[in-house]
């Protein structure tokens, strides 16, 4: 493979990652934030901004500001919006080795981003994000073949997924003690449900978790 293919379908697979990833953690810890995830709006705004690797916000943003960038702004290289954009821009620039279904569905999502969402609408916004981003993994995992586009997008997808969560490990937004606290990270990693399946308790031991 051409290394220009090779360099935009990794970045397909790594934007694909990035609007999943941001959307999952703007519903966990802003959206609808559960008990033990910090509650002070001048610390999860900013702190955000810095997990998912956005322009510091230099100011104190509200939960309904924070949602607006991190969601929506396509001037923000590290908003949802914006790896909309870039996964379908690299699609298109390599279509000769992209199929047609992946290409199909980032072609319909960034055609159907909004630009504006209300407040009280963000979690059904951010579902949406989620289930788009699953249904182009799902077109990609779905091929027989588990050729180089298979790789360089798994690996874009891989790579972009263990920075977001070593960055949010480290971050105040998981407090290392807290039970509840660490039920919210796994949620906000997608591994909410997979630590859970198999085990014969409902608690959630800090050790386990960070082990997991």
């Amino acid at each position: 493979m051409l290394s220009r293919l090779a360099g935009s379908v990794f970045h397909v697979g790594s934007a694909v990652e990035r609007a999943d990833v941001v959307a999952r953690m703007l519903d966990v810890y802003v959206v609808r934030p559960d008990a033990g995830v910090v509650d002070d709006e001048d610390v999860v705004g900013p702190t955000l901004h810095r997990v998912v690797g956005a322009r510091s916000p230099g100011r104190r943003r509200l939960r309904a500001a924070v949602v607006e960038s991190l969601a929506l702004d396509r001037h923000e290289p590290a908003s949802v919006a914006h790896a909309v954009g870039v996964a379908r821009d690299h699609a298109r620039r390599a279509r000769e080795v992209v199929s047609t279904e992946l290409w199909d569905c980032l072609d319909v999502t960034r055609s159907r981003m909004p630009r504006k969402v209300a407040v009280d609408r963000a979690h059904e916004f951010l579902a949406w994000v989620r289930e788009r981003s699953a249904l182009a993994v799902g077109v990609v995992e779905g091929d027989v073949s588990r050729d180089e586009v298979w790789e360089f997008f798994t690996l874009g997808r891989s790579l972009l997924r263990c920075g977001l969560t070593a960055r949010l490990l480290a971050s105040p937004l998981v407090d290392t003690g807290s039970a509840a606290s660490w039920t919210t990270a796994l949620r906000a990693c997608g591994a909410g449900e997979a630590f859970r399946r198999g085990r014969d308790h409902h608690g959630v031991a800090p050790r386990d978790a960070a082990g997991f």
